[in-house]
């Protein structure tokens, strides 16, 4: 049986483990008009980012990419040593020259099954407005996840540079990311493709509570219904699932640790088909 074009979607690859690396050398489209979504955390390093995006974006009709922050890290033993936006516009360069439509780029249509609609991949980062809920204030919220021993490597890696903090960085993301959807199609449904969910309640599910304040703004808490979504796609939690918010779809693309993926079978599978169509036809009813 021969699948007509689909919009599929993954994210968290993080090939730098030896087990993913193998899976993103397996994984390939069911037809030759398949596009991927590739929301964010391919690897670390400069070279493995290129290799995976490389080796995708010869094989899927187009890669769609949008930034995480493990892409944004400076590891100590990486060659290519570019901080904060400098090593953003590197890797935006890198895409291009690979084919891959980065967040800078025209938002391309999905035109294949499910569509038309607008793929919007998206770079915010977050401003630790994901608090602890007994937190008042951002330090406060960074005092309590000290003290828990639950702080993402991003306070040593991820540099903001020029930007005087990640808070100011991700302030000019989504003042710039809000022009760039505002000016899109609105007569087509969008789907967005973000490496942070854009709402906070998917964060509820969370081991350790305080690492929400590293997955994401109150900013972005209405784009789904200001920006026309049908589906928003997303990983960094990894807990891969379908979540609903005020009606639309939230998928959760992630394939994680391969510590994390082996407990749910031996073979990996979180790529997902995503069906713009069917998604608005559901808010439609549910709106009716």
């Amino acid at each position: 049986m021969i699948l007509p074009p689909r919009l599929r979607a993954v994210s968290d690859l993080h090939i730098g483990y030896p087990e993913n690396r193998s899976f993103v050398r397996e994984l390939r489209p069911g037809n030759d008009g398949d596009w991927l979504l590739v929301a964010g955390d391919v690897a670390e390093r400069y070279a493995d980012i290129e290799w995976a995006l490389g080796l995708l974006s010869s094989r899927f009709a187009r890669v769609v990419w949008a930034p995480g922050n493990h892409e944004l890290w400076t590891p100590p033993d990486d060659p290519v040593q570019l901080r904060g936006e400098e090593r953003y516009r590197e890797l935006v360069r890198l895409c291009r020259r690979l084919g891959v439509v980065t967040p800078e780029d025209p938002y391309p249509v999905w035109k294949g099954e499910g569509g038309p609609a607008t793929i919007a991949p998206l770079f915010v980062l977050y401003d630790y407005t994901f608090r602890v809920p007994e937190a008042s204030t951002r330090q406060e919220s960074l005092d309590l996840a000290y003290a828990a021993g639950v702080v993402c490597t991003d306070e040593a890696l991820l540099h903001p540079d020029p930007h005087p903090s990640r808070e100011a960085w991700c302030e000019a993301r989504v003042a710039e990311t809000e022009r760039r959807l505002a000016e899109r199609n609105p007569a087509l449904p969008t789907v967005l493709v973000n490496h942070y969910p854009l709402v906070r309640a998917p964060t509820d599910v969370l081991w350790y509570p305080q690492f929400a304040q590293w997955c994401g703004t109150v900013r972005t808490r209405d784009w789904h219904l200001r920006f026309g979504a049908a589906t928003v796609v997303y990983g960094h939690l990894h807990i891969p699932r379908t979540t609903f918010h005020d009606g639309v779809r939230f998928e959760e693309v992630s394939l994680g640790y391969p510590r994390e993926w082996q407990r749910r079978g031996p073979v990996p599978d979180p790529v997902r088909t995503i069906h713009p169509a069917d998604d608005l036809r559901r808010m439609q009813q549910l709106a009716g």
